[in-house]
């Protein structure tokens, strides 16, 4: 469902991504780690057609992003840290705004903005202005605007920031119920470790450009805890 080879990322004679590879499979939600500076956010912004690539291949549920970049970015779902919301708007709008962007046709426009705004828990605020939201709702009108065109591969980065625990909770099965029941390929990355244990089967740890470490969650957490193969392998120079 996303295959990476080869991808590196050189900003001037600074290399942020250094040959990274890796496959995902179809319904696989995979936890994507590293420190603050290791090549997360630059290797999530190359998958979703955002970035460039100084050099390698992506290919996003069989379309190759340099070959149709479209077709490939209309099989994302992409959450960035800092979600692209228009404040001014109100949340029913923009989800359909988004949903027009992502050529849902208009026909089912209206069913598929009603289904996100429902799973994402925003039935109840949808007609207010997105900017007096509180960041927590903010984030959940993010979530939704990733996933109205129910798209095969979500790329979500940091998707329960400032959430309460509840919220947080709703937004576990809402990505697990989307990669068990809808067979959506999910690459998540986040800083709460907790987070990767509770939603991810397999973990991707990336420091200093690359990766230093793809397993199985069980395998990974049979030479530590979490918390210690990171520290171990992030500090790998």
């Amino acid at each position: 469902m996303i295959e990476v080879e080869g991808l590196s990322r050189r900003y001037g004679d600074v290399v942020a991504v250094s040959d990274v590879s890796f496959n995902v499979q179809r319904g696989e939600v995979v936890g994507f780690l590293g420190p603050n500076g290791a090549g997360k956010t630059t290797t999530m912004r190359m998958i979703t057609g955002f970035l460039p690539p100084s050099q390698g291949q992506v290919a996003v549920a069989g379309h190759d992003l340099e070959a149709a970049p479209l077709d490939a970015r209309r099989a994302v779902g992409y959450l960035p840290e800092t979600p692209p919301l228009y404040p001014e708007m109100r949340v029913s709008d923009y989800v359909r705004y988004v949903a027009a962007l992502k050529d849902v046709p208009r026909s089912e426009r209206s069913e598929k903005v009603e289904k996100a705004l429902e799973a994402c828990a925003l039935a109840d605020v949808s007609r207010k202005v997105i900017g007096r939201l509180s960041k927590g709702y903010r984030q959940r009108v993010g979530l939704a605007q990733a996933i109205v065109h129910e798209p095969e591969v979500l790329v979500l980065d940091e998707p329960t920031a400032g959430l309460d625990p509840q919220q947080i909770n709703e937004i576990r099965r809402l990505i697990s119920d989307l990669a068990e029941e809808e067979g959506r390929t999910v690459i998540l990355s986040t800083h709460i470790l907790p987070e990767v244990e509770n939603i991810c089967k397999r973990v991707l740890l990336i420091s200093g450009g690359r990766i230093r470490l793809d397993g199985p969650l069980d395998e990974v957490r049979g030479t530590g805890t979490l918390e210690e193969v990171f520290l171990r392998e992030a500090s790998v120079g």
